[in-house]
């Protein structure tokens, strides 16, 4: 099923199928923490992805089947930068592949290509944050069978109110 599956750069016809996967993927991560700790807005999500990609800020690549000619999965990088890190650095803020394409090496192939782009970026280095566990131990464990290891802390966040 995955060999129909081909990576690449998201096109702004996309912009709605993608902003329908991220409801998707927070609807998911909310449903499995019982807490309401996003606010989605599809319309919102469609143009904030329009400005930051059109701005250069945001990349975004989407796995779509071949054969369905569907977009079943993305990933989405922005480029951070830290002294621990050297400099700059990738952050991957979202990675998601829809329900029944799971476990059919369409996430090895979304990370296969983040690996290639932070290769051109000069970047040394990838860093992701995983949903809370345990409700996502399977996520933790899918990056750490990809290479990925555990630096320590959380992600925390303070909403600040302009």
């Amino acid at each position: 099923m995955s060999s129909n599956i081909e990576i690449r750069s998201i096109q702004p016809n996309e912009y709605y199928d993608l902003s329908m996967m991220v409801g998707e993927l927070l609807t998911e991560i909310m449903e499995r923490i019982d807490h309401k700790a996003f606010n989605f807005d599809r319309l919102e999500t469609e143009k904030r992805v329009n400005d930051l990609i059109s701005n250069g800020k945001y990349w975004v690549f989407v796995a779509r089947d071949m054969q369905s000619n569907k977009t079943v999965g993305f990933v989405s990088l922005y480029e951070s930068y830290a002294l621990y890190a050297e400099g700059a650095y990738g952050t991957m803020p979202e990675l998601y592949v829809k329900e029944r394409w799971r476990s059919k090496s369409v996430g090895q192939k979304l990370l296969n290509k983040v690996t290639d782009f932070a290769k051109e970026k000069g970047w040394h280095r990838i860093e992701v944050t995983t949903p809370p566990l345990p409700e996502f131990e399977s996520t933790l464990g899918f990056y750490q069978n990809n290479g990925f290891e555990i630096t320590g802390g959380r992600k925390l966040k303070a909403d600040i109110q302009a």
